[in-house]
């Protein structure tokens, strides 16, 4: 077993009963067409998912469903996945081609691929309680970090619409008052059974978003 390889178990605290799993998953499809780490990228992207769900909802028992999803979406994106695989040091460990070793553009995509590909080998290697040890040891920084997300009041609105209606809000630009310096613009909002709300502000964007927090109110959303 390569030493440089053997420090990388030590980093990550977890050491493989199949060596051949790790070195897989350091192994970019530049290096090798065949026997790289591109399916245990998908089966760890999965096993992310299951274990950083599941983890939320236990840490937030009351919160809504759309505010799950958001820090959901944060916490296993490829700028988290980058961070923790940047602690790891990862990308002095990969197996990677001529072609891919200077491309900086790259090297994101490809050390965050890496690391989903680690979990997925530790799943296989030592089952999911190891993988979720794993995880939630340099996730939970990024767990803490996730206390409250907001939600702006147009995305609280789409959503509602969209899950009852499966319709999108329906914004109306229909006046600008005021002068050149300071002006004033009006915007109704509707979704399907509700009235026309109107929503003023000192940009179109703005009314739109009074027109939606005032129906946001209303409908008690």
């Amino acid at each position: 077993m390569n030493k440089s390889i053997k420090s990388l178990e030590n980093e990550i605290n977890y050491f493989f009963k199949d060596k051949n799993l790790l070195n897989r998953a350091l192994t970019h499809k530049s290096y090798d067409n065949k026997d790289n780490n591109e399916k245990l990228e998908f089966l760890g992207d999965r096993v992310l998912g299951l274990i950083i769900s599941k983890k939320l909802l236990e840490k937030y028992p009351d919160e809504k469903e759309g505010i799950i999803d958001k820090k959901f979406a944060n916490l296993v994106n490829k700028k988290t996945c980058v961070k923790i695989a940047l602690r790891i040091d990862l990308k002095k460990y990969l197996f990677l081609g001529s072609s891919h070793k200077n491309l900086e553009r790259s090297a994101d995509k490809i050390a965050s691929d890496c690391l989903e590909a680690i979990v997925g080998a530790i799943y296989l290697d030592g089952g999911l309680r190891s993988a979720e040890k794993f995880i939630l040891n340099f996730w939970e920084k990024y767990i803490h970090q996730s206390i409250i997300t907001l939600i702006d009041s147009k995305t609280k609105l789409q959503e509602y619409s969209l899950k009852k209606y499966k319709k999108l809000p329906k914004y109306t630009f229909f006046k600008k008052t005021g002068p050149q310096h300071k002006p004033l613009f009006k915007t109704e909002v509707e979704i399907p059974e509700s009235k026309k709300i109107v929503g003023t502000g000192s940009s179109k964007k703005n009314a739109q978003q009074n027109a939606a927090e005032k129906l946001v109110k209303i409908l008690n959303i």
